[in-house]
């Protein structure tokens, strides 16, 4: 028994659709992975420990920081550049106020440029991998350690790179369930005083 032509038709374009549905959900988490593995786009790597090798050869590094527009915060690097050598720890600060009268937490997304220097540029430790909540008023410096690994002088296109910028921006986030815990016990307790 044949198929209907047009219901051939149909199933045909059911799948291609769910086809193309599933490929464009694979491809965030694919491509987070690949920027990840590969530095492309300017993701950074990360490393538990500072390097072994330090190169006498140096490289400057600039510091930019923006937020997001509807982020209420001041946010800006406390120093714009340094110069380092190769495999060198750098240890670097932002620093992030919140002028206004409520608890507001931020989230920092980061890239490095010119790209060829993305996978080379290496964080040991940084503000950014963790959620950020500032009080009222509260101004912090938030640092950043990290190194430039020696391996960039030999890499076709990287070793041509002698300035590389590290920005952030901050975006932000829902409170913290904790914080949020912590803010309505209290609200509770003002309420019973009054």
């Amino acid at each position: 028994m044949a198929m209907d032509p047009k219901l051939k038709t149909v199933t045909r374009l059911v799948g291609v659709v769910v086809l193309m549905g599933g490929l464009a959900w694979a491809s965030v988490p694919f491509y987070d992975w690949f920027c990840r593995v590969t530095g492309f786009g300017g993701t950074t790597g990360v490393a538990a420990a500072a390097s072994d090798t330090v190169l006498e050869q140096t490289i400057k590094v600039r510091f930019d920081g923006s937020k997001d527009r509807n982020m209420p915060w001041e946010f800006k690097p406390v120093v714009h550049e340094m110069e380092l050598k190769i495999g060198e720890t750098g240890l670097a600060f932002y620093e992030a106020y919140n002028p206004t009268d409520r608890v507001v937490a931020g989230s920092a997304s980061y890239n490095v440029t010119p790209y060829e220097a993305g996978g080379f540029f290496t964080k040991i430790d940084c503000f950014c991998f963790t959620e950020q909540v500032l009080q009222p008023g509260e101004r912090v410096q938030m640092p950043v350690t990290f190194y430039v690994d020696p391996e960039i002088v030999t890499d076709r296109d990287a070793k041509y790179v002698h300035t590389i910028t590290l920005s952030y921006t901050f975006y932000e986030i829902d409170l913290p369930q904790e914080t949020q815990a912590a803010l309505e016990q209290s609200n509770k307790n003002d309420t019973k005083l009054n």
